[in-house]
């Protein structure tokens, strides 16, 4: 029996938020059993620690929905981000320029700026910047822990919805129609996947925690990318792009996805 533990990790206002499959091989079984449970964290440190003391057993592949490699000052963006661009049919706006690193560890947004500007000739967005601590929080965390820069790999959930489903999503993740058709992708994804529930993870998560701790849709992102994990593992990986950028911290610049296209 070999175990494996599939790990969707999505950022939300409490910290992080983290959906764990758990498969268990049995040669014995036709099909694969499949645990779940669902967390949240402050840092991002206190996943990995969840993940290493209650998964001891079980090989990991943690998906997160955050820009992981960051470029040093000059110009262009990452490939990783220009290439998903190209991929999205629409909703491009979900895949945001990524500050480079200096930016990044600036300690204020208008210092970030103009280091930003003065670097890459761009300024950055307030929405880079709102999400600046938690790609500070995994860029420290890897650049500390190289054994886990393999296991911890960047994932765009609208890409992964796109490709579960065959087309994009219709309508926004923070409309009510947007909500129920990412929820009806992932119960069809689901039903492909032996034993798990879309609708039970999904229904307990939002029971368990506050809405001001965590939004519904940061539910979907993290259960999109766990499911991305399981699906591609089983099946295999698209990569974006096919030949990742190195950063100078040894970092990948690279995302993936499923597609049930991937031949």
């Amino acid at each position: 029996m070999g175990k494996k533990v599939f790990v969707g990790v999505d950022g939300c206002r409490a910290g992080w938020f983290a959906v764990f499959l758990e498969e268990e091989k049995d040669e014995r079984e036709k099909e694969n059993d499949c645990k779940w449970e669902v967390a949240l964290f402050p840092e991002f440190s206190l996943l990995m620690d969840f993940l290493e003391n209650n998964y001891t057993q079980a090989e990991p592949l943690v998906l997160i929905d955050i820009p992981v490699g960051l470029k040093n000052g000059g110009a262009g963006e990452r490939l990783a981000d220009t290439e998903a661009r190209k991929i999205m049919k629409s909703r491009k706006s979900s895949i945001f320029p990524v500050p480079c690193r200096e930016a990044v560890y600036a300690e204020s947004y208008e210092k970030a700026c103009e280091v930003n500007e003065k670097l890459t000739g761009k300024r950055i967005s307030k929405q880079a910047w709102n999400i600046v601590p938690k790609i500070r929080d995994v860029d420290s965390f890897l650049v500390k822990n190289e054994n886990y820069r393999e296991k911890v790999r960047e994932v765009g959930p609208e890409i992964c919805f796109q490709a579960f489903e065959g087309s994009p999503m219709k309508f926004s993740k923070k409309k009510a129609e947007g909500f129920l058709e990412r929820k009806k992708a992932l119960g069809r994804v689901c039903k492909s996947s032996g034993e798990i529930a879309a609708c039970k993870i999904i229904e307990y998560s939002l029971s368990k925690y506050r809405r001001k701790d965590l939004a519904k849709d940061d539910v979907l992102d993290a259960l999109v990318a766990a499911l991305t994990a399981l699906m591609g593992n089983k099946y295999g990986f698209v990569y974006v792009p096919d030949k990742p950028e190195i950063d100078s911290m040894g970092l990948k610049m690279q995302m993936l996805y499923f597609s049930s296209n991937t031949d």
